[in-house]
């Protein structure tokens, strides 16, 4: 079986926004050889296109695999058509050109039998050429523009059962996902108020609930030091309780590092998994780099203190350098909440992980988001952490994503370009 790469490379007089409105589109038939073009969906939910070209009768069908608004990428997967190919995958870049105008930048590794490894990779390059070659005359598209959603209402439930746990919850089951639960896990700093606007909007599409982790909040810590598997037993037993079958969990850093475990664990429960602020936690850290995490945050509660005395250093760090007096009082009071035994115990599980994430397992959708701002998970780090998932899961479907202006708590500082990019995510599910 041979292997090869493909790549074109080429300018157009056109400025990146105009050129990507056109490109992102992944089932419109911008590209001048197509004939027919209809979109479907894949079991999950990813978007696969099905189209014909000029003068033939064979039937193509492609599944998009990669989507970033933020770097304007696109990436895509071959499913039928090309005879004899045993993989195709491409991606297309779009760039700023030092001269004006855009870079468009087309590859695809194809893996196919010797002797039709060359013709496919020179219909290949044929293809790239041409669509390069038509963008030049392209015209942008407009962006839909965000759905107006109404606030779900929503209520408190409390388990009462050892440990406790507390949610926030919309009242009543939305119609279009009967079953599943889109699920909020907050950060190490945070409790479940922070995520109000985004539960409020997710339930315009599905039940939605956000959690008070142990210790948090109204929940309460359970007998002994919290595991990773403790955390897992509970979003099982709010699912049991709520009656949902399927889950969509959506973490926030210490919350998205729970949420890929649990993934990791029950990945066939799972309909989508969105995480922002962070993934791999510190279960890719070395034993020293664990330890000085915790030994640093530990330092001023073994001096007496208490979270809400170090609050405004932590507030600091987490906050965007335009963050409001609001926003920044909102992380402070979220963390000043947090009792010193709960942040103990939270640090404790979070520097001593279980397991380094095998992201093969991940066979749901993945949405991932961190703050233009953000010091502790910062776009390149999990820029790189999307592309590891895009490389590793057996069919990918992975976005990444940049919120503008915000810190490390993106969805408490920039509730609205969040909650577009968790919409559009969520409406896609099956």
């Amino acid at each position: 079986m041979g292997r090869e790469v493909v790549q074109v490379r080429g300018l157009v007089p056109l400025a990146p926004e105009v050129v990507w409105s056109v490109v992102r589109d992944f089932c419109g038939a911008w590209h001048p050889w197509i004939a027919t073009m209809t979109e479907e969906r894949g079991p999950q939910g990813a978007r696969i296109r099905t189209f014909t070209v000029a003068g033939e009768d064979t039937v193509y069908r492609e599944q998009q695999t990669y989507l970033s608004d933020s770097d304007r990428v696109l990436g895509y997967t071959h499913l039928e058509g090309i005879r004899d190919c045993e993989a195709y995958d491409a991606r297309i870049t779009v760039s700023s050109a030092e001269v004006g105008g855009s870079v468009v930048n087309w590859t695809a590794t194809v893996r196919a039998p010797a002797t039709r490894l060359t013709g496919i990779c020179d219909g290949t390059k044929a293809v790239f050429e041409a669509g390069i070659a038509a963008l030049a005359s392209a015209t942008a598209r407009n962006v839909q523009p965000a759905e107006k959603t109404t606030p779900a209402p929503v209520e408190t439930l409390i388990f009462d059962d050892l440990p406790r746990l507390a949610l926030t919850v919309t009242e009543g089951r939305q119609p279009q996902s009967p079953g599943t639960l889109c699920l909020f896990l907050h950060g190490i700093g945070g409790g479940r108020s922070n995520w109000l606007p985004q539960l409020q909007a997710a339930g315009s599409t599905m039940q939605a609930a956000a959690l008070d982790l142990r210790g948090y909040g109204d929940s309460t810590l359970g007998p002994r030091q919290s595991t990773v598997d403790d955390y897992c037993a509970d979003i099982l037993r709010v699912a049991e309780r709520l009656g949902a079958k399927r889950l969509v969990l959506v973490g926030l850093s210490y919350g998205s590092w729970i949420a890929t475990s649990f993934a990791m664990r029950h990945p066939e429960m799972l309909a989508g998994l969105v995480l922002s602020g962070g993934c791999t936690g510190m279960s890719e850290a070395g034993p020293d780099e664990r330890e000085a995490f915790r030994v640093s945050r530990e330092v001023p509660m073994d001096a007496g203190q208490v979270p809400a005395d170090f609050a405004p250093a932590v507030v600091k760090v987490l906050a965007g350098p335009d963050a409001s007096h609001e926003t920044r009082q909102q992380l402070f009071d979220s963390m000043a909440a947090i009792p010193a035994a709960t942040y103990r115990d939270a640090l404790s599980c979070f520097t001593n992980p279980l397991e380094r994430f095998d992201f093969a397992k991940l066979t749901m959708p993945v949405l991932m988001m961190t703050g233009e701002h953000d010091r502790l998970a910062p776009p390149a780090e999990i820029r790189a952490v999307a592309g590891r998932i895009w490389d590793a899961a057996p069919r990918p479907d992975v976005r990444f994503e940049v919120i503008p202006g915000a810190g490390h708590v993106c969805n408490v500082e920039k509730p609205e370009a969040y909650n577009r990019h968790l919409l559009s995510f969520l409406r896609r599910l099956p």
